[in-house]
């Protein structure tokens, strides 16, 4: 093993972000001229996108705008596996969502099981790629569309990704990005839609214009508010997004969720029911504007950071490294973070024990498999969960690694080392500190 401990890593208080977000800069908010939808779309490589106030307001845009087109349809695959957000977002709409697994050590969608699944009461499919890797698309479109059914393809984490040369988010009939927080470019929160089909954007287009422009005043004071909120946190993580300060901003908080055994609170997945649907004002649409000139760097930069580390991780025995979907022609992802599967959960338990929230930049992307959500176990029928083993089995192995560059070589080194150590001696190591 080649990396070495560095007596001084543990020293250093500065807190890696949990993923390598687009630092803002104060001269995003300079006034100008600026047109962020036709930038984005420039960036995608598209004629046309639409900007909603978040990656959720986009899906449920997407979900409405079919559900008009096919009003008997009901039903939305989605794995079993991914962002809660995605069901809250399918049963906001008034539609049904089912569980596919996933393949063994992937995040493409079992093929079989979406074959049995997808039906003429299927409206959608939402395939996805997962912190930046690019997952299979193509065979989720040819089962859906079989069925007459549509193909949402969820790029939250993966915008600027690409499959065979194009954005991800054009191979299947929608696509949809996050501007959130960590997702590259920000605007603290927001969405991005795509498609090649002018008739499906522009009934997705009506949706957001009906989510933006409520009718009554007290829907339109409401958006105001929202924006107004979200603006003043865009200007708070302007000022507080850098290594020293997200000690305060982000370490504190994942650390006290720690302390009192609540994994599901300090990773991020205890969501409201409730979706925000309002206008992105100009404020963040400028700040958006600036900050989007400097994302292709940035990726470059955290493609190269990448590139460099992945050898050391590989070279663990017992780790895994997850890449892009070898079904995926060409896929070229983003490398926000890097995911690993280790052997089993009591290895990657004893790992993340002693190093989330410690300055080793490790997180989880979410904590459980859809069905194991305490606080969403109304949405699902009981028995989704053992229907989905290799979603289970993904979401027990997995650790996330950042790659800011402000995780510093030292302190990734000091993380290969642990995780040298749990894969080595797993039959040794103490169940606790």
């Amino acid at each position: 093993m080649s990396p070495q401990p560095r007596s001084d890593v543990a020293k250093q208080r500065a807190e890696p972000p949990p993923t390598g977000g687009l630092p803002a800069r104060a001269r995003d908010w300079l006034p100008g001229r600026s047109d962020l939808t036709a930038e984005l779309a420039r960036f995608l490589g598209v004629e046309r996108a639409l900007l909603s106030c978040s990656g959720t307001a986009a899906l449920v845009a997407a979900l409405d705008a079919l559900k008009a087109r096919a009003p008997a349809r009901r039903k939305v695959i989605i794995p079993a596996y991914t962002c809660p957000l995605v069901a809250i977002a399918v049963v906001h709409c008034g539609l049904e969502p089912i569980l596919c697994d996933l393949l063994p050590d992937s995040f493409d969608l079992e093929p079989e099981q979406l074959a049995q699944l997808c039906s003429n009461a299927t409206l959608a499919v939402v395939p996805t790629h997962f912190g930046g890797r690019v997952s299979d698309i193509a065979t989720a479109v040819r089962i859906a569309h079989a069925q007459g059914a549509w193909v949402i393809e969820d790029a939250a984490q993966a915008l600027g990704a690409t499959i065979d040369g194009h954005s991800v988010g054009l191979t299947g009939d929608i696509g949809f990005f996050s501007l959130a927080v960590g997702k590259g470019m920000t605007l603290f929160e927001g969405g991005v839609l795509i498609s090649r089909d002018e008739a499906l954007l522009n009934a997705c287009d009506q949706q957001l214009h009906q989510q933006q422009h409520p009718s009554r005043w007290s829907h339109k004071l409401g958006g105001l508010l929202w924006d107004g909120r979200r603006t003043a946190e865009l200007i708070a993580y302007t000022l507080a997004y850098r290594p020293r300060l997200l000690n305060w901003a982000y370490a504190r908080e994942v650390r006290r969720a720690l302390a009192e055994g609540d994994l599901v609170a300090a990773a991020g997945d205890d969501f409201s029911r409730q979706i925000p649907l309002h206008r992105v004002g100009y404020l963040r649409r400028r700040a958006g504007s600036s900050a989007l000139q400097r994302l292709p760097e940035w990726l470059s930069q955290c493609y190269q950071q990448a590139q460099q580390r992945l050898p050391l991780l590989r070279a663990i025995n017992g780790v895994t490294v997850l890449s892009d979907s070898p079904r995926a022609p060409a896929a070229q992802g983003t490398w926000p973070v890097v995911i690993v599967l280790l052997p089993n959960q009591a290895i990657r338990d004893w790992v993340l024990h002693r190093s989330w929230g410690k300055g080793l930049g490790t997180s989880l992307m979410f904590v459980h498999a859809l069905p194991d959500y305490e606080c969403y176990r109304d949405i699902f029928a009981a028995e989704e969960g053992e229907q989905a083993p290799n979603a289970r089995r993904l979401a027990q192995r997995m650790l996330v690694i950042s790659n800011s560059p402000w995780l510093d070589q030292p302190r990734f080194e000091q993380l290969c080392v642990l995780l040298h150590r749990a894969t080595s001696e797993a039959r040794e190591l103490p169940a606790t500190a």
